[in-house]
């Protein structure tokens, strides 16, 4: 079920009309509530996947009891380790069986040997690499003590699938969300006006700026080998904003929708291509994931700590694993790869400004969108052949298609550019913009979104991270 689906529109009042309706706003009425929903919401793709989810939050809300209740810390170590081969098997399995496979015999064929090994069709479960991060950080945190576990299976369970972040994040921590759902939530004016504002942006980003900028460069990065070096150029700058608008654009939904409900997510972006250093841009892009990889991989690997090489290697294994997250391919690997290495260049060589610069902006923003390149590309012959054009002298006027949609697309994108910038300089945040709007402001600014989401909508279309 797609949030930009008119069959998530009718779930989503059914749900909150039901969950709001609960006398006495029971806790744990309106938490099974959620859970129901929420596995309606995920069976939705493919119910078979549901044992998944119920598995992993089984496993994980009986080794979080066991960790804090063992009698050594050799026990409490086994229990960890338990959760975390549990939920690194099944995306081991499910996501990267098959690139394991073929990475090997493709090794071999290098040295002359013809292995004739097959693979399994293996379906990727949506969202496994989401819950999954988010009930090993639950053990983990139970481990280093900083959170007790919860003998609530209704609001632990709730807590792995709850809906509006179960697909695509953000990824909560259980020190946030579970607190949250073990209170009452009561009404909030101010929390469903926000909420309410930061979903029809999310919609906009996705639905008018994502999805055209999508139908304009597709036909590009699918066959850059029949596209002008000019295109190609074209395409590689305005995927860097597709990509930033689609998954912003789908957290804003998700936390907006969760505000709805009564809960309150940590940001997920805070405008990432005002950024002045790489450092800078991964802690505004993916904030969930950029944190979760510092506290639970980059850190126990020793952080800053044991010298210079030391934080540097750490930079670039944390950054490698970051990138083989995203998907199994190596595309991603290299992307994450050439990360960390100018991670650690920033660091090594002190280029990160103490204030913000707008020619190091401009600058991060093409190294970036350059190293998106391996992102969107199909394989790495095509980002090699891309790359190879992008240095080439032919350049020449970019082929723009027909006329419309790319006005459609520059009139999207430019609203959204001019309200980031205000937001920006204003120093303003998304999460509680509506608020600071007056009730006549708001009702005309939300029905001028709308009617622009209205206007360019045509169908559901996934969202990019949906594939990770």
């Amino acid at each position: 079920m797609l949030f930009n689906s008119v069959a998530f529109l009718v779930f989503f009042v059914l749900v909150f009309t039901l969950y709001w309706s609960i006398p006495n706003k029971r806790v744990t009425v309106q938490n099974i509530l959620l859970l129901v929903a929420s596995y309606v919401f995920y069976g939705w793709w493919d119910w078979r996947f549901l044992s998944l989810i119920a598995f992993s939050t089984v496993v994980d809300y009986v080794l979080g009891i066991s960790i804090a209740n063992a009698k050594s810390q050799g026990s409490a170590k086994r229990f960890l380790l338990a959760s975390i081969f549990t939920n690194l098997g099944l995306l081991a399995v499910f996501k990267y069986f098959n690139f394991f496979i073929d990475s090997w015999v493709e090794l071999w064929q290098l040295f002359g040997y013809d292995m004739n090994v097959g693979t399994l069709n293996i379906i990727l479960p949506v969202g496994i690499s989401f819950y999954t991060f988010q009930t090993m950080s639950y053990s983990i945190d139970i481990y280093r003590k900083e959170l007790k576990p919860t003998k609530n299976f209704i609001a632990f369970a709730t807590f792995v699938s709850f809906f509006p972040q179960l697909v695509a994040g953000p990824i909560e921590r259980a020190s946030n969300l579970l607190p949250q759902l073990l209170t009452k939530r009561t009404w909030n004016h101010d929390r469903v006006k926000n909420g309410l504002f930061q979903i029809v942006v999310g919609f906009f980003r996705k639905v008018v700026v994502a999805d055209s900028i999508g139908s304009i460069i597709d036909g590009i990065y699918n066959v850059p080998e029949i596209n002008s070096p000019s295109s190609i150029f074209m395409a590689v700058l305005l995927y860097s904003f597709q990509i930033y608008f689609d998954f912003s654009g789908y957290s804003d939904i998700a936390i907006g929708t969760a505000r709805l409900l009564g809960f309150d997510f940590k940001a997920n972006f805070n405008l990432p291509y005002f950024s002045s250093s790489i450092t800078e841009f991964w802690r505004r892009w993916h904030i969930s994931l950029s944190t979760w990889l510092r506290d639970y991989l980059y850190i126990p690997l020793g952080g800053n700590r044991n010298g210079v090489f030391m934080q540097y290697r750490n930079l670039f294994l944390t950054m490698l694993l970051g990138g083989l997250w995203h998907g199994s391919s190596w595309n991603f690997v290299i992307w994450g790869t050439i990360h960390g290495i100018l991670l650690g260049l920033e660091k090594r060589f002190a280029l990160i400004p103490k204030k913000y610069n707008f020619f190091h902006n401009l600058i991060v923003f093409l190294i970036v969108s350059f190293i998106w390149i391996f992102f969107r590309s199909l394989n790495l012959s095509d980002a090699a052949l891309i790359f190879g054009k992008l240095f080439s002298s032919d350049y020449g006027v970019p082929f723009i298609g027909d006329i419309i949609p790319f006005l459609t697309m520059v009139y999207g994108l430019f609203l959204a550019l001019v309200f980031d910038i205000y937001l920006f300089r204003t120093n303003n945040s998304l999460e509680d913009f509506g608020t600071k709007l007056g009730s006549v402001t708001f009702i005309v600014l939300v029905s001028f979104i709308v009617i622009n989401i209205l206007l360019f909508y045509s169908s559901a279309s996934n969202f990019i991270y949906f594939q990770f």
